[in-house]
């Protein structure tokens, strides 16, 4: 059974207007973007150069950009259209297969050559594991239920890690296939999921397979992309077009907390940036993690930005679960749970900066 607001949610009219797409996916009016994707012609052969292959991705990308604007008012029907061989989806594989010789999907830039066995930061290989899969109820009402996905392994490393057990143990979980993450994608949809819920861990270091199976997929689907953000600019290329929502985790309002709970360097930059990028691309849903004692210095800046770069509209979810996992001990300011004032202090700020479609 779904919870209550996972239905009430549909006569949201706020939600609807920031999700709009999504929502006509989810209620089969329109496509998945990555079934569009498929309908996208281009004129590079496969075997060609990279320069050659991000040329005619661009070009194929201003394709997509013109049919899934026809596709949407009505002009086109997907169903009229034959997949394409070579299509922009095939495109994008390859591009992706081609960045794990020197793997670049994060910004960390390790440059390891992951289909020789290398691994960089975040120890994944060239194949996917996954950690579990099932239908989540627990996710924004919007997406519930979501048929998410759990990879292991994870760009960041993240001192309070409420999954430490799936992101900092990469060569744990069950080796999974792009065809059989297809199939269960597939299934999931049949028995009544909103979505396909990318996750982990994170699932940036498993772009390649993920592109490979939206692919293989041939049921529409919402794709939503649950990530920390920190993807490369050639990253966010290749999932342009493919991803109905971005379900973002947007952290930190500062370099040196970033730096300081998960070890990861130039974050505000980073995450801004591919913000801007996917707000241009499709629709956001942005979480904002409370944590103890960094109300103005992280969650202040955070909804900030939103509210001044992204509109009053975007999708906001203000998350108070914060709890103490992991090495959080080891960081007495966060070692406890958030304080009632704490949390009513970052709805205020909500409502000062002007964010008027917020949850909780």
């Amino acid at each position: 059974m779904s919870r209550p607001d996972s239905i009430a949610v549909l006569k949201d009219a706020r939600v609807r207007k920031s999700l709009g797409r999504y929502f006509a996916v989810m209620e089969g009016r329109l496509p998945a973007r990555f079934l569009v994707s498929k309908r996208v012609p281009v004129s590079a052969k496969l075997s060609a150069s990279d320069e050659k292959l991000w040329s005619a991705h661009e070009r194929g990308l201003k394709d997509f950009h013109k049919l899934i604007t026809d596709i949407d008012s009505g002009k086109v029907k997907l169903d009229n259209l034959e997949q394409r061989k070579p299509s922009l989806l095939d495109l994008k594989v390859e591009l992706a297969r081609r960045i794990l010789k020197s793997c670049h999907f994060c910004e960390r830039v390790c440059g390891v050559d992951r289909t020789a066995g290398k691994r960089g930061v975040c120890g994944v290989g060239e194949r996917s594991r996954v950690a579990s899969e099932f239908m989540h109820y627990g996710e924004e009402p919007e997406l519930v239920p979501s048929y998410a996905i759990f990879f292991n392994g994870c760009t960041f490393k993240c001192q309070y890690c409420q999954n430490w057990d799936i992101s900092q143990f990469p060569e744990a979980g069950v080796e999974v296939s792009p065809q059989t993450l297809a199939k269960l994608v597939e299934g999931a949809r049949r028995e009544g999921a909103r979505n396909v819920n990318w996750v982990g861990g994170e699932p940036t270091p498993n772009l390649h397979n993920i592109l490979a199976a939206l692919n293989e997929c041939e049921i529409s689907v919402p794709s939503v992309w649950n990530s920390n953000f920190y993807m490369s600019p050639e990253a966010m290329k290749l999932l342009s077009g493919t991803q109905d929502v971005y379900l973002t985790d947007f952290k930190y309002g500062n370099d040196a907390c970033a730096l300081k709970y998960s070890k990861v360097p130039n974050y505000w930059e980073v995450v801004t940036r591919n913000h801007k990028l996917a707000f241009t691309d499709a629709e956001l849903i942005i979480r904002q993690l409370v944590l103890p004692t960094n109300v103005e210095c992280c969650t202040r800046p955070v909804l900030k930005w939103i509210a001044k770069n992204l509109g009053d509209m975007v999708r906001v979810n203000l998350m108070d679960q914060y709890r103490p996992e992991a090495k959080a001990h080891e960081y007495p300011e966060i070692s406890r749970r958030l304080k009632a004032e704490e949390f009513e202090r970052a709805l205020e700020i909500a409502r000062e900066v002007g964010l008027k479609n917020v949850i909780t």
